[in-house]
C-alpha cells in the first residue's frame, strides 16, 4: 500500500482499517487536506463540514478498534450529490430560486452510505435543476475540471465528477437522467455505473433516473454497489431485492473471451464524435478483440426525432415548474435555463404528447439494436469537455442535447452503461468509453469494465492541486 493517504483507494482503506494500519481519523484529515488545497480552484463541494466528517471518523475508529465496523464502508470518505437528500440539510437542486429547508429524512442512497458507516464530508455541486451538462449554477460557485480548470467537470453531476478526479477520497455518487453520471465521468477520466433502473433505489424516481456511483476504480463502484442496492420501499420503481455478489466483478481478461460487443460510433443524432475520440474508442475495440471478443459494427439507431422529442418534453416540464414560482424566484434561475423552457410555451397539446412518445420510441429502439449482442461499446460522450463556463457543448439553449445522443437511449431503456477512460487527447484531456450491457446485467457490466481496466493502456498521473 503506497502513496498519500487520500489517494487510496477504498478497498485499501478498509484493509488498511482491518489490519490497524491505518485510521480513519488520519485518512480523513488527509482528505480534508487535500481538499483544502484544490477546493479554492475547483469548486467542486456543497456544506463541507471538517469537524463532522472528523467526528464519524472517530466513530469508525472506535469501531475498528472493537473489531465490529458498522459496515462495508465503515471509515471512507464520501461525498453525496446535493440533489440526495440528507437530513437536516437544505437541498437548492443548484439554483438560487429554491426555498431552502432541512431535509426531514435521508434519501436512500444517502441512508444507505450512512448505514455502511460511509464518512460524508460534504455534499457535491449541481447546476440549476440538473438540467446542464456542466457546474454552471445560479446558486453554487462554478465549478469546473481539475483536468483542466478551464474547462466543465459536465454534470449534472458536476462536483462528484471533479472530486472524485481531484482525489476527496474515494467514493462518490451522483444521479443521471439522460448522462449525468457518465458525462462527467467520462471527462474527468473515472469511472461511473448507471445501473439499470431502480437497481438502487431512490427518492423520489422518476422516468429514466438512477444513482450511481462515481469512483477512480471499478472496485469501488462495486464495494459501493452492495450497501446502494438494498432494498427501500420509497422507490416505486425499485426493482425486487436480488442476492447479487458484487464481489464477484473481477472475473479477469479470459472474460471477453467470446463475448460479442457491438460498436457504436455515430449516435444518430446530435453532434458529430471528434475525430480524437473516435480514434480512442476504436483503439479500445481492438483492445477488446485482441482479447477474444467478436466487435461488430452497429448502425445508428437514435434519431433526431426522438431526441428532439425528449427535449421537447423535458422543455414543457421546466416550463411548468418555471411557472409554479414566484416571480422572485423565477428571475433567479439562469437565464439559459429561463430561455429553454420558455420555447416551450407555443407547444399545443398534440405537440407534447408526440414529444413524450419519443421517450418509448427511444426505448424500443435501444432495446432492439442491442438485442444480438452480449454488450455494447461507444464513445460516452461525442465531444471533449466545453468552456467551464458554458451551460452546454452548444451554448444554445434551442440545441442543448446535442451530446447525450449515445447516453440518453440508455435511460429510457433502463439498461445498465459505464463509463470508462479509454484515452487522451492531444492536450490531455480524458476520453471516455461507455459499455452497456443488457436490462439487469448491472454485474455483466462491471465485469467487462474491470476487465478493459485491466487491458487499457496505462494511465496518466491524476491531477494535482496548482500551486500558487
Amino acid at each position: 500500500m503506497t502513496g498519500a493517504l487520500h489517494d487510496l483507494s477504498a478497498r485499501e482503506l478498509i484493509a488498511g482499517y482491518r489490519a490497524k494500519r491505518l485510521s480513519p481519523v488520519e485518512v480523513t484529515q488527509s482528505v480534508l487536506d487535500h481538499v483544502g488545497r484544490w477546493e479554492p480552484r475547483l469548486q467542486a463541494t456543497w456544506l463541507l463540514r471538517p469537524e463532522a466528517a472528523l467526528e464519524q471518523a472517530r466513530a469508525a475508529e472506535a469501531r475498528w478498534t472493537r473489531g465490529e465496523p458498522l459496515g462495508p464502508l465503515d471509515g471512507v470518505p464520501t461525498t453525496i450529490k446535493e440533489n440526495i437528500a440528507t437530513r437536516g440539510d437544505p437541498m437548492p437542486a443548484g439554483t438560487a430560486a429554491t426555498d431552502l429547508r432541512p431535509a426531514a429524512v435521508d434519501a436512500p442512497p444517502a441512508a444507505r452510505l450512512k448505514e455502511a458507516g460511509a464518512v460524508i464530508l460534504a455534499k457535491t455541486t449541481m447546476p440549476d435543476y440538473g438540467m446542464l451538462s456542466s457546474g454552471l449554477s445560479s446558486f453554487h460557485v462554478l465549478a469546473r475540471n481539475p483536468w483542466d480548470l478551464s474547462r466543465t467537470p459536465g454534470g449534472s453531476s458536476a462536483g462528484a465528477g471533479a472530486a472524485a478526479a481531484a482525489g476527496y477520497g474515494p467514493l462518490h455518487i451522483g444521479t443521471d437522467i439522460g448522462g449525468s453520471l457518465r458525462l462527467p465521468a467520462a471527462w474527468c477520466g473515472i469511472f461511473t455505473l448507471k445501473p439499470s433502473l431502480g437497481r438502487i433505489p431512490i427518492d423520489p424516481p422518476y422516468m429514466g433516473r438512477a444513482a450511481g456511483p462515481m469512483t477512480r476504480t471499478v472496485a469501488d463502484a462495486a464495494l459501493m454497489m452492495a450497501p446502494l442496492s438494498l432494498a427501500d420501499a420509497r422507490d416505486s420503481m425499485s426493482l425486487p431485492p436480488e442476492a447479487i455478489d458484487w464481489s464477484g466483478f473481477d472475473v479477469g481478461v479470459e472474460h471477453l473471451r467470446g463475448l460479442r460487443i457491438g460498436l457504436l460510433l455515430d449516435a444518430g443524432c446530435g453532434l458529430a464524435v471528434e475525430p480524437e475520440i473516435r480514434a480512442a474508442v476504436e483503439h479500445a475495440a481492438r483492445l477488446f478483440e485482441r482479447a477474444g471478443a467478436i466487435v461488430e459494427p452497429m448502425q445508428p439507431f437514435m434519431t433526431q426525432t426522438m431526441l428532439d422529442g425528449m427535449d421537447h418534453l423535458w422543455r414543457m416540464r421546466s416550463r411548468v415548474d418555471m411557472n409554479a414560482l414566484r416571480p422572485d424566484q423565477r428571475a433567479k434561475v439562469l437565464p439559459y435555463i429561463r430561455q429553454w423552457a420558455d420555447s416551450a410555451e407555443g407547444f399545443s397539446g398534440e405537440h407534447v404528447f408526440r414529444a413524450f412518445s419519443q421517450f418509448h420510441a427511444t426505448r424500443v429502439a435501444a432495446v432492439a439494436a442491442c438485442a444480438g449482442y452480449d454488450y455494447v461499446i461507444s464513445p460516452t460522450a461525442p465531444n471533449l469537455p466545453a468552456a467551464a463556463e458554458a451551460p452546454s457543448p452548444t451554448n444554445d439553449p434551442l440545441r442543448p442535447l446535442e451530446h447525450i445522443g449515445f447516453t440518453v437511449p440508455f435511460n429510457m431503456s433502463e439498461q445498465p452503461a459505464a463509463s470508462i477512460n479509454c484515452g487522451y487527447s492531444s492536450g490531455g484531456l480524458p476520453i471516455g468509453l461507455q459499455i452497456a450491457g443488457r436490462r439487469f446485467d448491472d454485474l455483466g457490466v462491471l465485469k467487462v469494465s474491470r476487465a478493459f481496466e485491466q487491458i487499457r493502456d496505462p494511465q496518466r498521473p491524476w491531477p494535482e492541486p496548482p500551486r500558487d
